[in-house]
């Protein structure tokens, strides 16, 4: 543990914390609007209804960060924390089987050794989770991708605990943001994290998401936030991700919007064995 990180820090763990975290701004060019590469602090949320290519794209990600050079990867660390139950290790052996020029299962699991997986099943277990960590962060100075999938896994349950009160429903997810903040930034650490879509104007999701995908100008309005603030006052970039029924059946799209500059992009992508592909 590092509760007392700041009074006992070796001089080790500080140029871990410091220096050894690698950039992760060649990850994925295409999520980024305007070049805008994610360096170490920045927090970037994925949001959409099901089945729209959110954890495909983290795979897609977490592959880049721990394939080897010589396949195109980066050699970094992944920390990947699933509240939804819904990750596949068969799914990301393929993709990395698909990535790597010669599979085998000693680079498999090579590959493997940079990725870590913790399952969490409510707020409060994620929020005592991300205290635990810290001692993970500390040691590991080429872990630099922290995974989050799905941070609104817990939405209705905790609205349930919480009655009446807002700030009781929100209390939760609100000191999880403020940690999440804190570790990012601490340990210069880029998050990833998901959230459903689950306000939306219109009671037909596909209608509301194509809409999305045909007048990017418009996401912002489409995109109707109800996590608390202090996760919404994090985020510097949202990924909108849908799906238009009328296309390909491995065909999405994602809009990417820069919450500073205001500024979007768009790109479609298709969804194979090999995993997402521009």
């Amino acid at each position: 543990m590092c509760s007392d990180f700041h009074r006992a820090e070796s001089g080790t763990e500080l140029l871990a914390r410091l220096e050894g975290r690698r950039s992760l701004k060649e990850i994925e060019p295409c999520l980024f609007v305007d070049e805008d590469e994610p360096v170490h602090g920045d927090i970037l949320e994925f949001h959409g209804p099901e089945g729209t290519g959110k954890t495909e794209m983290l795979y897609h990600l977490t592959a880049r960060c721990i394939l080897p050079q010589s396949a195109g990867g980066l050699e970094t660390e992944v920390l990947f924390i699933d509240t939804d139950y819904h990750f596949d290790l068969l799914r990301l052996v393929t993709i990395l089987e698909h990535r790597l020029p010669q599979s085998s299962e000693e680079i498999i699991k090579y590959c493997l050794g940079r990725f870590f997986l913790v399952y969490c099943c409510s707020s409060s277990q994620l929020l005592l989770t991300l205290y635990s960590l810290e001692a993970m962060f500390c040691s590991h100075p080429s872990l630099c991708l922290l995974i989050l999938d799905s941070l609104s896994a817990f939405y209705w349950i905790d609205r349930a605990n919480g009655g009446e009160s807002v700030n009781l429903q929100e209390s939760t997810l609100k000191k999880c943001s403020q940690l999440l903040e804190k570790l990012v930034n601490e340990y210069r650490l880029v998050l990833f994290a998901t959230t459903q879509s689950i306000m939306q104007k219109t009671s037909n999701s596909t209608e509301g998401s194509s809409s999305a995908v045909k007048r990017p100008s418009e996401t912002s309005v489409d995109y109707r936030p109800y996590l608390c603030k202090a996760w919404q006052q994090l985020v510097k970039q949202r990924v909108f991700f849908s799906k238009d029924d009328a296309k390909a059946s491995n065909q999405f799209s994602l809009v990417s919007r820069n919450l500073k500059s205001n500024t979007l992009k768009k790109h479609v992508f298709i969804i194979g064995e090999s995993g997402v592909e521009f």
